[in-house]
């Protein structure tokens, strides 16, 4: 879905947990690099390896869904690079193959059989929630229905900085070209006052902007239609700028009290201060542009439906795209099994999930409710902890010649 945050507004909190385990990282980062920059990914941040997974007492339905949004992953673990620098593609052949044949029942001894599991840098996990919203909109702009809804303009431009500068490597920006200029895209305010209006891009219309804010912030939902359809609208591309959790500013501003930044919050407050609400939105530059979504959905960011309990999005350079993770925080709910197939604007970083709970009012309440704390760990094909430690005596033994 790729949204531009949690539900929960992200707001910034300190992660509180077991303090991690002394073992000396299997992937060792260059100091040279680390000493001025973070980490590029997991593998330079280091991992060491995890707990038995029969010792992490996951429940049975939870591995059971989780196997279900696995084998749907296994498209694309076994062609797509592993940004996190921890796997290749062939190193989940196997896991693949079995997943495809498990026996109903059988999902725990699945994992338990094919997947080890290592922790990626301390292993402190901070875990939120999104999920698909519903909002009131139409196909064609009609009384009531004044928030355009935008398709992804053509004028919209990615530059691979790491073409220039291959310390630039795998850092990308969004813009447009004005002359012989290459400049920021439009941002949120320039949008909402028409900057995109009469170029034919409006795919449906809104009632609500501030519901609508919040489905941009979650990247694709529900349009209930006058005649009460539906129709499904998801990502189709960002407008380059970057995203704002409009929660924290608040909390810093003292409109809205510290600890209180839920998404019923931070609407209220909205809609109580109408003439102050479009300034509080603009602070989130970020704009999501949309399409009509025809079959199942929502997508992730693997281009496949993500799963209700089962999905979580994650940053891409920490958790291999497609692989398992278990979650063992202080909230019940967060705990067990999901499969990272997602990606969102602000979950970066080590150790952040955002966990997808479905559609509804249910799904709602929990996504927009949910902040927890705890110990992540990921899963890797079997033998991924001997591949990745002979890979670093092999690549010491050549520093040395």
């Amino acid at each position: 879905m790729r949204r531009g945050g949690s539900l929960c507004v992200l707001l910034a909190l300190a992660l509180a947990g077991c303090a991690p385990r002394a073992l000396a990282p299997l992937s060792k980062p260059n100091p040279a690099k680390t000493s001025l920059h973070a980490p590029a990914n997991a593998r330079a941040l280091g991992v060491t390896p995890g707990p038995a997974l029969d010792d992490l007492a996951i429940d049975a339905a939870s591995a059971q869904k989780a196997l279900v949004a696995f084998r749907q992953s296994c498209g694309a673990l076994l062609k797509r690079t592993d940004h996190s620098g921890l796997t290749q593609p062939e190193d989940w052949q196997s896991a693949c193959a079995a997943a495809s044949s498990v026996a109903q029942g059988s999902a725990l001894a699945f994992f338990e059989d094919h997947l080890e599991a290592v922790q990626v840098g301390d292993g402190r996990a901070l875990a939120t929630g999104y999920y698909e919203p519903e909002i009131s909109g139409s196909r064609t702009l009609a009384p009531g229905y004044a928030v355009p809804i935008y398709r992804r303009p053509n004028d919209i431009i990615e530059a691979d900085l790491g073409l220039f500068s291959p310390a630039l490597k795998g850092k990308r920006v969004k813009g447009r070209v004005l002359g012989n200029k290459f400049v920021p895209y439009a941002d949120r305010a320039e949008i909402s006052a028409g900057w995109l209006a009469g170029r034919g891009l409006e795919l449906a219309w809104a009632a609500d902007p501030i519901e609508f804010f919040f489905l941009q912030v979650q990247g694709s939902g529900r349009l209930r239609l006058p005649d009460g359809t539906v129709m499904r609208i998801g990502y189709d591309g960002q407008n380059g700028r970057d995203y704002t959790a409009i929660g924290k500013v608040m909390q810093d501003r003292g409109l809205i009290d510290p600890g209180a930044a839920s998404m019923e919050a931070i609407i209220a407050w909205l809609r109580a201060h109408p003439d102050q609400a479009q300034d509080i939105l603009n602070i989130n530059q970020s704009w999501v542009f949309f399409r009509e979504l025809t079959g199942p959905g929502p997508i992730g960011a693997l281009g496949v439906p993500v799963t209700e309990r089962a999905s979580a999005a994650v940053d891409p350079h920490f958790v291999t795209l497609g692989a398992p993770i278990i979650l063992k925080t202080d909230r019940d709910i967060a705990n067990g099994l999901w499969v990272a197939q997602d990606t969102g604007g602000a979950i970066k970083g080590a150790n952040r999930f955002d966990t997808f709970w479905g559609a509804g009012d249910a799904a709602r309440q929990t996504a927009g409710g949910l902040v927890a704390r705890g110990k992540a760990y990921l899963l890797l094909p079997k033998g991924s902890v001997a591949r990745l430690k002979a890979g670093e005596v092999h690549a010491d033994a050549s520093a040395q010649h």
